[in-house]
């Protein structure tokens, strides 16, 4: 070999390092071939080797080698499992860069202020991306794998949108709303007024539960739950029409009538004095809130005034006359959503 050539071999060698080095920076840079979006699932054990072979098998890019070499050199090569939405933007760098950040396509369930427990286990079951593992279990046994010491499931989870991956337990989405509960509840606790009539957080989460089923207008709960709090304060029975309506269970039609008002049960606020033994529904933050902060005032009845608002009064006699007024819009006769005229005298 002359002089010479040993004084060129390294440029030539720099060159074609250079040139490929360019080729391999411009081809990781292509768009992926894709005209729509495409899911592609990142599974346990899955590589970039694996990801990017993936890819090039789909169309998606021509040089996987080149890209794995390069994401190498990078360090770009931490990829986490899960389901990706790709794009006609990316490219095979960016591509991996998203999975790497882990920002994979989440699913979503909702529960919903006011809805009993078995309606969550229903939204669950419903939700084909969910893993079921509880279906066969039953309630006391699906309580013990969330807490052991909570012996009633209902108002425990609380109500909101919950994003997760495709896959995770049913279990998991249960304990996660649980969580929150316990988290909301600790911190609307340290906030309650004086005027507060409940004497635990549980209590709360009762009256909460009332509020949430007697009203969906935000501005009522406050308003609602200082009804419940001066008829507490007086010893006046609660007589509100969603306890007596739990009580009576799955067999409830959705008419509720004398015959239901009547007949005893641990959930009858007609015909028991106080708070019902457990939440009636999940609450969400602003009835926790409004349980624990009522409004000042003397009313103590209310109707509902078919708009989804209510009509609050001070006297009984002010109650009857919108009792009267409002009967049109469907409710029940003897519709009071207040103690009865011998409780109230």
């Amino acid at each position: 070999m002359t002089k010479k050539l040993l004084l060129i071999l390294p440029i030539i060698v720099l060159v074609a390092t250079l040139g490929y080095g360019n080729y391999v920076f411009n081809e990781i840079r292509l768009p992926l071939n894709i005209d729509e979006n495409a899911v592609y699932t990142v599974e346990n054990g899955s590589n970039l080797r694996k990801v990017l072979q993936d890819f090039a098998d789909n169309g998606w890019i021509t040089q996987p080698k080149a890209a794995e070499l390069w994401l190498r050199y990078l360090d770009k090569t931490a990829i986490k499992r899960g389901d990706y939405q790709l794009t006609p933007e990316l490219n095979a760098l960016s591509a991996i860069e998203k999975m790497i950040a882990g920002k994979k396509i989440l699913n979503s369930i909702a529960f919903i202020e006011g809805h009993r427990f078995s309606e969550y286990l229903a939204t669950l079951k419903a939700n084909e991306y969910v893993a079921h593992t509880i279906n066969e279990l039953s309630i006391d046994e699906i309580m013990l794998n969330i807490d052991p010491n909570i012996k009633h499931p209902e108002g425990w989870f609380f109500p909101d949108t919950y994003y997760f991956e495709k896959g995770t337990s049913d279990i998991e989405l249960l304990k996660t709303a649980y969580q929150r509960t316990q988290r909301v509840l600790a911190e609307e606790w340290a906030k309650k007024s004086d005027q507060a009539a409940v004497k635990t957080p549980y209590e709360a989460l009762i009256l909460a539960s009332i509020i949430e089923k007697e009203t969906g207008a935000a501005f009522e709960r406050p308003m609602i739950s200082g009804v419940f709090t001066r008829r507490i304060e007086k010893g006046m029975r609660l007589q509100t029409d969603p306890t007596v309506i739990y009580g009576v269970g799955e067999s409830f039609s959705g008419n509720l009538t004398r015959t239901h008002l009547r007949t005893d049960t641990p959930y009858n606020t007609y015909t028991r004095n106080g708070l019902p033994p457990t939440p009636i529904a999940g609450a969400g933050r602003e009835a926790i809130n409004a349980a624990l902060n009522p409004a000042e005032g003397n009313t103590i009845f209310f109707v509902a005034k078919g708009d989804g608002t209510h009509y609050f009064s001070v006297t009984l006699s002010e109650h009857n006359a919108a009792v009267r007024k409002y009967q049109r819009f469907g409710r029940r006769d003897d519709y009071q959503s207040a103690p009865s005229s011998e409780v109230a005298q």
